[in-house]
């Protein structure tokens, strides 16, 4: 099992089946709490629904696999993050995350996403990172904003989401900018 250590009380552990039970109790108890920004949560009504979805990762090879983990805070499951359309002609990848409703105004998320621009820039040697956030989520797009990220305007209707769409604001960091901080 791979781990990322971020700190005494946080690390990131890739994503395996055993993780499926802590991610469906997550998702069933942070229902009305994580279906506004996730449209994925109206479509995930028991673990099978989970187990489908971390397997559909798995199963994938490694050179077309999404990279997600599982974050915990003081053994506690507290969410995911993962890097997504990882483009590897292009040098470039999105990274995604989402934290249960207690973890959050910890720095967990923003502690786990600097981990992960990190991994992406001196592991992948990825060139570009990029960051979207639901137009309003607040919480989240404080998330690239702290971590130096440059707004770069908004994708409409970015995202299916209940019976509409919504907007997402779209942050990037280039691997320069990332070089030119103490990251």
């Amino acid at each position: 099992m791979e781990k990322l250590i971020i700190s005494d009380q946080q690390f990131l552990e890739k994503l395996n089946l055993s993780h499926v039970e802590f991610i469906f109790n997550a998702i069933d108890q942070n229902r009305k709490f994580l279906r506004k920004w996730l449209p994925f949560v109206d479509f995930t009504h028991k673990i099978a629904d989970t187990e489908r979805f971390v397997s559909s990762i798995l199963e994938k090879t490694v050179s077309v696999r999404d990279e997600v983990y599982v974050i915990w805070y003081k053994h506690e499951f507290a969410g995911l993050i993962g890097f997504k359309d990882i483009d590897r002609i292009n040098d470039k990848i999105e990274i995604g995350y989402w934290l249960v409703e207690k973890m959050t105004g910890k720095g967990i998320a923003t502690a786990a996403t600097r981990k992960m621009v990190n991994l992406a820039f001196r592991n992948m040697e990825m060139n570009r990172i990029q960051i979207r956030c639901g137009v309003g989520n607040e919480k989240s797009s404080a998330i690239p904003r702290r971590l130096g990220f440059t707004f770069e305007g908004v994708e409409r209707n970015g995202e299916r989401h209940n019976r509409s769409y919504i907007d997402l604001e779209i942050f990037s960091l280039l691997k320069r900018e990332w070089a030119e901080t103490l990251f």
